[in-house]
């Protein structure tokens, strides 16, 4: 490590790894300082059951919102497949399959379930407003900010944006569709991390469901080829190769900056910096500036990983290679969301956990070691809503274990066989089960609450039209030099890539 540094960059997640790259490659001193053993932040890939060679995506897990101009523009030796099956609900004696390569077939289950044609034309017509505005969107996030009126121009449809942008997202689909399943199939997507209700006036489940809409310019969430971890360690190689200097295991403690210069201190030591980059949440950002905190942020999800011996039966006459391939919905009809988040809200664990699984191993399973793929092992990840952090306060342990024996309960319902018949076990016999919960990922990951965006996501655009480099981009903070680096910009949320490219690119453009 050199004394100081054109810029030093407070954590190394994959936003970090972003932004060192891209400032490396133009020629910038550049240090990353991360408290953990290793790079990557959430977006890793682990051997969570030593006894069994199976790198999963332990944290986050599928791709939408990375721009391809990222991977391009560094370089990555990175891919994504697509998933053929979008989604499968199970619904009583059937089930309503979405399969983006057949849409009779899709058509067909759609009837099957409602009885008619008119549900499955009104998806069609939603889903084809949410691509448009995927289209317009998404190209905007690797861009100058917007203001509110210039994205409302680029967007070029009123009904669109009052829709997402205006009015809270409950009264849109309670007006388009009026089966209870796909009204709540619709509605996941505005509840991931986020807790909160389809007639929200602050309209969160309405930002939400944007990002989950719009990734890549498709909406499209694809699986990473060889696991999350394959893209920070693409994106690790590109900083270092560039330049960047990484360190890890050093916890930043402070930083503290006249505007021009800055000091960054860490567990034995301090280097200065002409520029600040943090990618870490705004709650832990004043705690580095020694500032007033703001409100804490509170995450509300439940993530269970599990590895399988054997894909469960299910009570439907499907496939479970079908099933599982894309996001499997548990217990998330409309009114059960509206009742789990109602009992969560209350401070009361949901009695039915709301939860959606998928099986990286059906589209990718160069994760599992030839022996395991070879004996039919698969990988099972679970993401249950409705959970906050507030939750777990007096009993943490205690209540996630309860929690996560109602969530698969919720999926035994739906099975011909209880996931526990499933799961891989120890030599010593233990299940291969690991559950995590926003008090985990706050010791784990130093996400403030458990927020897994940081703290609420914010629509794409901007009050002002202020020429400030740092407001142009989205980054700003009370400090010129000090610049927001990850989920916490304007632009962030989920693995983008895109709050550590708009960091650098407001460095480069400043003086």
């Amino acid at each position: 490590m050199r004394a100081d540094y054109d810029a030093v960059i407070v954590g190394g997640g994959h936003n970090g790894l972003v932004a060192a790259a891209y400032l490396a490659r133009a020629g910038r001193s550049v240090l990353v300082l991360e408290r953990r053993s290793h790079t990557g932040g959430a977006a890793v890939s682990e051997r969570v059951f030593p006894d069994f060679d199976a790198r999963l995506s332990r944290y986050s897990y599928l791709v939408s919102l990375l721009p391809s101009r990222i991977v391009d523009e560094l370089g990555l030796r990175f891919r994504t497949r697509r998933r053929r099956i979008s989604s499968y609900t199970p619904v009583g004696a059937g089930g309503l399959l979405v399969d983006t390569g057949d849409a009779e077939r899709t058509r067909a289950s759609f009837a099957r379930l409602t009885g008619s044609d008119a549900e499955f034309d009104a998806w069609q017509r939603f889903y084809g407003t949410t691509a448009r505005l995927a289209e317009r969107v998404f190209p905007t996030l690797t861009e100058p900010l917007p203001t509110r009126a210039e994205l409302a121009a680029r967007i070029d449809d009123t009904a669109a944006w009052e829709a997402i942008f205006e009015r809270p997202l409950g009264e849109t689909i309670e007006a388009r569709f009026t089966d209870d399943t796909v009204r709540g199939i619709v509605f996941t997507d505005a509840l991931i991390g986020t807790h909160t209700h389809a007639h929200d006036p602050e309209l969160r489940q309405n930002r939400c469901f944007l990002y989950h809409v719009i990734g890549g310019g498709t909406g499209d969430w694809d699986v990473p080829v060889g696991g999350m971890g394959a893209l920070t360690d693409a994106l690790a190689d590109a900083a270092r190769a560039a330049g960047a200097d990484l360190v890890t295991g050093r916890a930043v403690t402070g930083i503290e900056t006249d505007g021009g210069r800055a000091e960054v201190r860490y567990e034995g030591g301090a280097v200065g910096a002409r520029h600040v980059l943090v990618n870490a949440a705004p709650y832990e950002l004043a705690r580095l500036l020694g500032t007033p905190l703001p409100a804490k942020p509170e995450g509300a999800q439940l993530k269970i990983n599990m590895l399988l011996r054997r894909l469960p039966r299910l009570r439907d006459d499907i496939d479970p290679r079908e099933a599982f391939a894309g996001t499997f919905h548990i217990a998330e009809g409309y009114a059960e969301l509206d009742r789990a988040y109602r009992e969560s809200a209350a401070g009361r664990p949901p009695s039915a956990p709301p939860s959606e699984i998928y099986c990286h191993t059906l589209t990718d399973p160069s994760i599992l070691s030839p022996e395991l793929a070879e004996r039919g092992s698969h990988t099972l990840t679970l993401f249950g809503l409705h959970t906050p952090a507030g939750l777990f306060a007096t009993d943490p342990e205690g209540v996630k274990a309860r929690l996560v024996e109602a969530t698969l309960a919720q999926l035994d319902s739906v099975l011909a066989e209880p996931i526990h018949d499933c799961l891989a076990r120890t030599p010593d016999g233990r299940p291969c089960l690991e559950a995590r919960s926003p008090v985990d990922l706050e010791h784990e990951l130093g996400l403030p609450g458990g927020h897994i965006f940081h703290q609420d996501l914010s629509f794409p655009f901007r009050a002002d039209d202020d020429p400030d480099p740092a407001a142009r981009w989205g980054v700003r903070t009370d400090h010129a030099n000090v610049f927001r680096c990850g989920a916490g910009a304007v632009r962030g949320g989920g693995v983008s890539g895109i709050g550590g490219h708009n960091a650098a690119m407001a460095v480069l453009e400043s003086r």
